[in-house]
């Protein structure tokens, strides 16, 4: 039996690595009395994946894992124990059954972000519609990714605009940030990071946007199906 469960990463938890969620987990499986299913060999390990990792420092209301286990469990009966285990800014949401199939990092192919920022140049809502019409007029936006080859670091440029689905100002909210939400590519068959996203505009628009202070939340995930943009199933 595998479980689909969505869970949050919210508050102080979301300066938690990849590796310490993958601990926090395995330890919360036993402390819960799940029965998960293990690996077979000299090292057997608990059969559960998270899918794609956040930056941290980045809050998700959207994160996936799916859970195998050795028999059958009611799902609402898999949240309510792993919740009275886990803390607070770690809370799972909703758990289904799924047939095998793919993995989640395979699976996911766009992000949905809310991004809060404060800008020293950016006043009233007229002001970012007219910077965002200036950014939705470039025809091409690159920004430099670095990775590893071999011992080596390899710089390249990538143009980001094929990795942006869309992007909608939202206003300000009651503590006086400017709010975006931004729908960008995520997983295997490309990834823009929302920091990336703010950094291009800052250096295109010039926002006067202070990057150290912009808050980031994903608030959702979705496959990609031929090109038609779908919710994870």
């Amino acid at each position: 039996m595998i479980l689909r469960t969505r869970f949050t990463k919210v508050g102080y938890l979301k300066y938690l690595s990849h590796l310490d969620m993958v601990r926090l987990f395995t330890r919360t499986f036993s402390k819960a009395g799940i029965p998960i299913k293990f690996s077979e060999g000299y090292n057997p390990h608990p059969k559960f994946s998270i899918g794609n990792p956040l930056p941290l420092g980045t809050e998700s209301l959207a994160e996936y894992m799916d859970v195998e286990l050795a028999y059958w469990m009611d799902p609402e009966t898999f949240i309510e124990r792993m919740n009275k285990s886990l803390p607070q800014g770690i809370q799972l949401i909703e758990s289904k059954m799924v047939e095998k199939r793919a993995s989640l990092t395979s699976m996911i192919s766009w992000s949905h972000y809310e991004i809060r920022f404060m800008s020293d140049k950016l006043d009233e809502e007229d002001d970012f519609e007219e910077a965002l019409s200036k950014w939705n007029s470039l025809s091409q936006v690159n920004i430099t990714k670095k990775r590893k080859k071999g011992k080596k670091k390899v710089e390249r440029q990538l143009d980001i605009k094929p990795l942006i689905g869309n992007i909608t100002y939202k206003g300000k909210d009651n503590e006086d940030f400017h709010v975006l939400s931004a729908l960008l590519k995520s997983g295997e068959s490309g990834n823009l990071k929302p920091i990336e996203l703010m950094e291009a505009m800052e250096r295109e628009l010039d926002l006067k946007v202070d990057l150290d202070m912009v808050m980031i939340k994903r608030l959702d995930v979705f496959t990609d199906e031929d090109g038609e943009i779908k919710e994870l199933a």
